[in-house]
């Protein structure tokens, strides 16, 4: 967080808002696999032990998203700075799009409200 003094009050403002949101499709820079945003947290929460058994280690103190990728039955944990918009128009085929996502409208998948788990 970062205080801001505007004179008659201070006004705390949060250092990154994420980028991405539940339903937006996305692709890894690194590894190239598209996917869709199920989760957002707003660092790293995961512990430091799986942290540091990553190949690379993106700062924690930026969104992280929980992302369920194309054609595989897996799901990443990926930093913001590793996604970049995917602008196709064709929805992502993973076994749990269903329990998460109740259409695909508008090159994006529409979250319902069954929560990730925590």
């Amino acid at each position: 967080m970062i205080a801001i003094n505007s004179g008659f009050r201070d006004v705390s403002l949060k250092e990154s808002e994420p980028k991405f949101r539940p339903g937006q499709l996305v692709r890894h820079r690194r590894y190239g696999y598209r996917g869709v945003i199920v989760a957002a947290d707003d660092c790293c929460r995961a512990d430091p032990t799986w942290y540091m058994s990553n190949k690379t280690q993106p700062k924690r103190e930026q969104p992280w998203y929980h992302v369920l990728v194309h054609g595989m039955a897996t799901c990443t944990y990926a930093a913001e700075s590793s996604l970049a918009a995917d602008h196709g128009d064709q929805p992502v085929v993973h076994p749990l799009v269903q329990h998460f996502f109740s259409d695909f409208r508008e090159n994006r998948h529409i979250r319902n409200d069954e929560p990730w788990p925590v």
